[in-house]
């Protein structure tokens, strides 16, 4: 059982409809299991693939989305989504507990300031990379269940594929032709590891 990645994006109420992307407010990332070669494209994938969930998500809804053996889960709270990427073996409940917790946290740390972002932040937040570290063990999370109670009433949507998620007409190919967090490189690894069939290891 993996997080590869937690995030915390800023998804305003037309997101969806006037095709602004969610803005970065925070990030976390571990892709010490890829090769050393693969880092760079795999973190741009991670982002292109978190902005992509986030997008896509509504207000109050919270949603899993299967992608290859990684499962990416978001939670969108009033305009404020958190969203983890994790293996296919993490616990849905366990990480739905994770995002609620990284989300009250960020609230504690930054208020409603997140409401006036208006491009991605690269500063660091120590919360999330302990978090990061911390919440790998599963049981760590199962513990804030015990304090959330509001879990069992949002209903968890569960999409089988990324393309399950996409508008209608959407291609994930030609989104990730357009993505501007995709180098060329990364979108060359993609192509090439699609055509043989390798996407599980970009994710």
């Amino acid at each position: 059982m993996k997080i590869t990645a937690l995030f915390v994006l800023k998804c305003n109420a037309t997101t969806t409809t006037d095709g602004s992307d969610p803005l970065i407010l925070a990030n976390a990332t571990d892709v010490s299991q890829f090769g050393y070669f693969q880092r760079s494209s795999v973190r741009e994938f991670i982002v292109f693939i978190a902005r992509t969930v986030a997008k896509r998500t509504p207000q109050g809804q919270r949603q899993s989305v299967q992608h290859e053996e990684y499962k990416v889960h978001a939670y969108n709270r009033n305009g404020l989504c958190a969203l983890g990427v994790m293996d296919d073996h993490y616990p849905v409940r366990s990480a739905f507990s994770l995002l609620n917790k990284v989300m009250d946290e960020y609230q504690k740390s930054f208020g409603e300031s997140w409401r006036t972002v208006d491009k991605d932040s690269t500063q660091s937040w120590p919360f999330l990379d302990e978090a990061l570290i911390k919440f790998q063990d599963p049981h760590e999370a199962d513990k804030l269940l015990k304090i959330q109670k509001d879990l069992d009433e949002t209903k968890i949507i569960l999409h089988q594929t990324i393309e399950s998620v996409l508008a209608r007409g959407e291609k994930l190919d030609s989104l990730v032709e357009k993505s501007s967090d995709l180098s060329a490189a990364s979108q060359m690894f993609y192509k090439q590891a699609k055509q043989t069939n390798q996407c599980c290891t970009v994710l």
